[in-house]
């Protein structure tokens, strides 16, 4: 398997300004899902005009409309599995926790807890080799930022003093799917060679789970009528476009816990802004900042060199 162009620490800086991009969507999702009265159908919107951008990106370049077709032949050769198309899940419910559970638990706590999952699941991951890296070795710096990261939930759920601050379970568990949908959308996209194609797939999948959680919702409680008159609500899935095209572009050179640390980076430091100036609840607590600061210090031990070095099988 031929060797990413991108030297690691590019990638890393892309993948830490994309965090800050999530960071920004989970935002902008948490305040419409307020407007609404329902973040169900927040996350289909959401999705949903993410999905439109990338009909018109497929339509519009070569290179995508090819990459479906070199996509389809993989699959149906058994080369590329099924399963790894379902990638569009992880981020559909990342998504729809924005909506339902950030604006309950604030910005910042709500990162933690992502950021929590994320090291969790990029460390099992990289170890079963199931990334399109191969196979990368726990080396003792990295396990000693995934510890970091869990004691980083423990302070701010503690500390915090947030009502629902027990919710963090579930941006935990929607962490570990964040770095699984990493993993396959990377996979997807060397099997495409095209970005545009991986992310168009994953916009599919997560659109198509949404609409149908939506119509529920819907169903049971009715269409909310109090749409927001201001365009920045409905950036969203936009803003998803950008973050799942970068994250596939660089999981094979980061490995996915790196890719996950980096991005996560971004995420921290951009939630705690959004939390002192414009919070989805009652703003920052000593908890969060201590939280939030455990956790990037997570981020950066767990990317420094280690004499026990992992390498790809």
């Amino acid at each position: 398997m031929p060797h990413s162009k991108f030297p690691i620490w590019a990638a890393l800086l892309g993948s830490g300004l994309a965090g800050v991009l999530v960071a920004v969507q989970s935002r902008i999702n948490g305040g419409l899902s307020q407007e609404l009265g329902n973040g169900y159908v927040t996350a289909a919107a959401s999705f949903g005009s993410g999905l439109i951008v990338m009909c018109f990106a497929v339509l519009a370049t070569r290179r995508g409309r090819t990459g479906l077709a070199r996509l389809r032949g993989e699959v149906r050769s058994g080369s590329l599995p099924v399963w790894t198309l379902f990638g569009g899940a992880g981020g559909a419910f990342f998504v729809l926790a924005q909506g339902l559970i950030a604006p309950t638990m604030g910005l910042a706590l709500f990162t933690v807890g992502i950021v929590a999952g994320q090291v969790l699941g990029g460390l099992v991951l990289d170890r079963a080799g199931l990334g399109p890296g191969g196979r990368i070795d726990p080396t003792p710096m990295r396990v000693t930022g995934t510890v970091l990261a869990i004691v980083a939930v423990a302070l701010s759920v503690g500390f915090s003093g947030v009502h629902g601050a027990w919710l963090i379970v579930f941006p935990v568990i929607i962490g570990v799917c964040v770095s699984a949908q990493s993993m396959v959308n990377g996979l997807v996209r060397a099997a495409a060679q095209s970005a545009v194609a991986s992310t168009f797939v994953n916009f599919v999948v997560g659109t198509a789970i949404l609409a149908i959680i939506a119509a529920v919702s819907v169903a049971m409680n009715g269409w909310p009528t109090n749409w927001p008159s201001a365009p920045y609500f409905y950036l969203g899935g936009i803003i998803g476009t950008l973050f799942i095209a970068v994250a596939a572009m660089l999981v094979r050179t980061a490995g996915v816990l790196l890719l996950s640390m980096s991005n996560v980076a971004g995420q921290l430091l951009a939630s705690v802004a959004f939390e002192a100036g414009a919070p989805l609840a009652g703003g920052l607590t000593q908890g969060m900042i201590a939280g939030s600061a455990v956790a990037l210090l997570a981020v950066v031990v767990a990317a420094l060199p280690s004499r026990r070095r992992g390498l790809p099988d």
